[in-house]
């Protein structure tokens, strides 16, 4: 079937790969035939697989679930018993029994697990379960905009080995845009588990076409109206508020985020091009585009916070030593450890990562502002990396891009972060651009006439230049779409205070909403912002409902599940 020279060279390539690599590669192989050939008879699949398995997602903003659900569903059809759980739910004595174990699990933050996962994280980490009946893999979700990458499930995959699971699948990072690599995901399950049969050959399990292609985002074509620093003179920070229009009507209701995938800027991709001397036009195949080496540098690539593991990649194919705990962008990298030539560069192309989409909470209303309007509030990101300031990619895009700058984007839905009934109370806590979300709720409560009474707490540094939309939520307080408005601005006097001191003030009235039914949500950074909030809700939760420790964390845990207790943090 395959000629000499075909065969030696698929011995040469699979005598390097693992046992892991190997199964993904069967699956994959399985795959493409059965794509070529159209699909197995479902019988055919049934008896090949015959497997159940357990399939337990730890999720935060519900990504986990919703697309666990989804692979859920794709294994029932190709002959897989799937039982589904999420793992706050899991009994850890079900744990030692497992034969098949698939976990599908986001980081939160600064590579930390999901709150509803962190009972069955630390339970894993401190105990010595004897897993060596089980067979497992982990689908971790992550952000490559975020240092701990897909850490938790790092973290997850290598304890459920040590505790000597064997490892059937290696572990699958996905980003952001995680649909595609998902759906192959769960191919490859179906191809690991047909291969454990040991009786059965590997075949190809085809999905219908419309299983096998991700849904994929709808994208729209949007145009910059109006953008405005939102900061005072004398601010040191930069909050832009930007209006895009579009000549489509939007799909979206407060809550949701705009995703938008960055351009790099021009200055980069111009230095890049010539520290290498690569011919800017010369088209080059990357694992998702073919391009322009400018394009792809450009609209495509992750050229200025590429991963450690891109890091070590370039390192072994230019052979300088990088140190590990290097964060340099492609440019520095090109600068302090050269390429030898054009060519080789064409190799370090092919090994970056795709840019990531970034996401920002939307800040209008369909109701209130038209559905061909979003908005959206953008802090300006600025940081050092070996004391040479730098800007986010995207910030520095929506900072400097002037009216009438045009560019793609899509909406990501956001299943939990969402308005309740409208005879609802509601209570939002947004320091900071964690505002955006809550200007969107308090705009569209306002058009729509709810009913439910709206409590804000917004924080930032001085009153005087930080005080975001100030106007607007002023005039809310004076027309009663606002109930109470608290703010906090942390350098306006020689004690620090923040939301969570104004929270603490107003306890016993918080915790009287929270008792008739409120729904509570917090927008914001991660650290140290939502923490601290909550540790002053369980205090809350003990002053005035007059609980233990255990009990006041047992209410709060109540609240999430119940849907009551929402979060978009970063």
């Amino acid at each position: 079937m395959l000629s000499e020279d075909k065969l030696q060279k698929i011995k040469e390539f699979t005598s390097t790969l693992s046992r892991e690599e190997l199964i993904w590669l069967n699956g994959y192989i399985a795959g493409q035939a059965g794509a070529l050939q159209g699909a197995v008879p479902a019988g055919a699949v049934s008896a090949a697989i015959n497997k159940k398995i357990t399939l337990v997602y730890g999720t935060e903003t519900g990504n986990s679930k919703k697309l666990a659900t989804q692979l859920a569903g794709i294994a029932k059809k190709k002959g897989v018993t799937v039982k589904l759980a999420g793992l706050d739910q899991y009994r850890f004595s079900d744990l030692a029994k497992e034969e098949y174990f698939f976990v599908v699990i986001s980081t939160q933050g600064e590579g930390e697990p999901p709150i509803l996962a962190k009972k069955f994280y630390d339970h894993i980490h401190e105990s010595q379960v004897n897993l060596k009946k089980m067979k497992f893999g982990v689908l971790a979700l992550g952000d490559t905009s975020y240092a701990q990458f897909c850490k938790t499930g790092e973290d997850v995959d290598a304890r459920l080995e040590a505790l000597g699971a064997h490892r059937i699948l290696p572990l699958k990072k996905c980003d952001v845009d995680y649909e595609e690599d998902a759906l192959h995901w769960i191919d490859n399950v179906a191809a690991a588990l047909q291969t454990n049969v040991g009786s059965v050959p590997a075949i190809a399990v085809a999905a219908p076409a419309e299983e096998k292609k991700p849904a994929g985002k709808k994208h729209y074509k949007g145009t910059i109206v109006t953008s405005i620093n939102l900061n005072d003179r004398g601010s040191n920070k930069e909050t832009y508020h930007i209006e895009i229009s579009t000549e489509e009507d939007l799909e979206y209701v407060p809550g949701d985020a705009l995703g938008i995938i960055p351009p790099n800027c021009d200055e980069a991709v111009q230095e890049i091009i010539q520290l290498t001397g690569i011919d800017a036009n010369k088209e080059i195949q990357t694992a998702k585009v073919t391009a322009s080496v400018e394009e792809l540098l450009k609209k495509h690539l992750n050229i200025l916070y590429p991963l450690k593991s891109t890091i070590k990649q370039y390192a072994a194919i230019t052979g300088h030593e990088i140190p590990e705990d290097a964060r340099l962008s492609i440019p520095d990298l090109l600068k302090k450890y050269p390429v030898k030539d054009a060519a080789m560069f064409e190799e370090i192309i092919k090994i970056l990562t795709a840019q990531a989409p970034r996401m920002y909470s939307v800040s209008s209303s369909p109701a209130s502002h038209g559905l061909n309007e979003i908005h959206v509030t953008v802090s300006k990101d600025e940081f050092y990396v070996e004391d040479e300031k730098r800007t986010g990619v995207c910030s520095e895009f929506f900072s400097t891009a002037p009216v009438d700058t045009q560019f793609e984007f899509f909406i990501q839905k956001q299943k939990h972060f969402r308005l309740p009934a409208q005879e609802k109370d509601v209570i939002m806590i947004g320091p900071g651009t964690g505002i955006a979300p809550f200007r969107s709720f308090i705009a569209e409560r306002d058009a729509s006439g709810a009913d439910g009474r709206n409590w804000l707490f917004f924080g930032e540094q001085h009153f005087v230049t930080d005080f975001l939309y100030q106007t607007e939520l002023q005039d809310y307080l004076q027309t009663g779409v606002l109930t109470n408005l608290d703010v906090a601005f942390s350098r306006d006097q020689k004690e620090k205070i923040y939301v969570q001191h104004r929270m603490k003030e107003k306890g016993a009235e918080l915790y009287d909403w929270l008792q008739n039914g409120a729904y509570m949500y917090i927008s914001g950074k991660r650290e140290p912002t939502s923490k601290d909030v909550e540790k002053t809700l369980v205090d809350i939760f003990k002053e005035y409902g007059n609980k233990s420790e255990a009990e006041a964390e047992k209410y709060l845990h109540q609240l999430v599940e119940e849907g009551r207790w929402e979060k978009d943090v970063y």
